[in-house]
Order: C-alpha cells, then structure tokens, then sequence
C-alpha cells in the first residue's frame, strides 16, 4: 500500500506558484494513470515521492516502511526507497552499454540480462545508447527501472519521444511487464487513451489538486 499526505509550493510553466496537496492511498501492484494539464503538478508530485525533492510538510508511506513524516522530521534518501524511475528523456549512461546501465543498478549480470530479455532489448545488451532508437532506449531505461527491484514504479512521459505505432507497442510491453512484476506504478501520460487502455486507476491533477 502506497499513502502519502503531502505539501508543497509548486511554481506552474506560467511562472505563477501555488500548493500542491494530494492526499491519496493506492493498492499495492496497481497501475495508475497521472494525467492533468502541463504546469498542474504532475512532475513535482512523483518527485516528492521518490525523494528528487522534499515536501513542505505531510507523510509519505509505502509498503509499511515511512518515507517522508514532517512532523517526526524523517526523510528517507532517494537511494533507500527503492523506487524505479524512467525519466522522460530515458536519463542513459552514454558512455555504458545497454547491459552496462541496467548493471549500475544491479551488478548480478544474470539477472540484468533477464531484465533486458524481459523487455526484448537481449540482443541489443552491448550497444550504446547513441546506437539505440527512442523505443530501444526506452526498455533499456525500464530494465535498468526493475533491477532496483523497486517498491514504486515511476513511468514520467516514457512515450513522449516515440511514434504512434511505437508508442501502442510499449504500452502493451509496459503492461505486461507491470503485471509480471506486481510493482505499483504510476504512469505520467498526455493520451487519455493511454490511461483508458493500460491503467486501473486515474488520478487527474488540476493546479495541485486532485480533481474528481
């Protein structure tokens, strides 16, 4: 179970600054869909969530291990929540292979090279990133995501530089994955047909607030 409570002054794309306050409790193993306007908080939320930036104040939770309390005064580092991250521009090591990034983050080679069969990127494991299309770059970025085993699965726009067809693929790819793992995602898309198509559960975001 994912529960967080939180604060924090979010400065919108249009240079006006407001609070974001989301107060949410999502079942262990879903996929959830984060969707709103650009500027309405969607970035600064999985932040705060996975410990890229500190709340003003509130409580983070997952799993039965606390995260974030700003009345106890904890904050736990990014590096101990085990959150896999795919950032949107994927965030590849350039100068390591496909094998070498998802290494950084689990140095069992075994398991890296199931990862990267796991999402069909096996054959690719000693190219570079330059070397890679989007797409490629994508799954390298999701295996190197799972290999941190992580607690929370956080997908920031991961189509965002794909085309139509590419993109369909993915999310069908990305499904399956998520369902093979277990691990509680949340999927920051534009395409509301991606969050009707892939997604259990929507949480929709307007100037910081959850909009129902």
């Amino acid at each position: 179970m994912l529960q967080f409570m939180l604060k924090k002054t979010h400065r919108s794309h249009k240079g006006r600054d407001f609070i974001l306050s989301v107060d949410l409790t999502i079942k262990q193993g879903t996929f959830v869909g984060v969707s709103g306007p650009s500027g309405s908080g969607k970035t600064t939320l999985l932040r705060c969530l996975a410990g890229l930036e500190k709340p003003d104040e509130g409580h983070i939770e997952n799993l039965g291990i606390l995260w974030f309390d700003s009345w106890r005064k904890t904050f736990l580092p990014p590096q101990k929540r085990h959150v896999g991250f795919v950032f949107q521009n994927y965030a590849l090591f350039p100068h390591l292979s496909a094998l070498g990034n998802v290494l950084f983050a689990d140095p069992d080679k075994k398991r890296a090279l199931e990862l990267l069969e796991m999402v069909g990127m096996a054959a690719h494991a000693g190219q570079f990133p330059r070397e890679l299309s989007g797409g490629q770059q994508q799954r390298v970025a999701l295996a190197r995501a799972l290999a941190r085993q992580p607690g929370l699965l956080i997908l920031d726009e991961p189509f965002s530089a794909v085309d139509e067809e590419l993109r369909l693929q993915l999310g069908e790819d990305m499904q399956r994955i998520q369902r093979a793992t277990g691990v509680t995602t949340l999927f920051v898309t534009h395409h509301s047909e991606d969050i009707r198509r892939l997604c259990e559960r929507e949480i929709k975001l307007r100037e910081g607030r959850v909009a129902f």
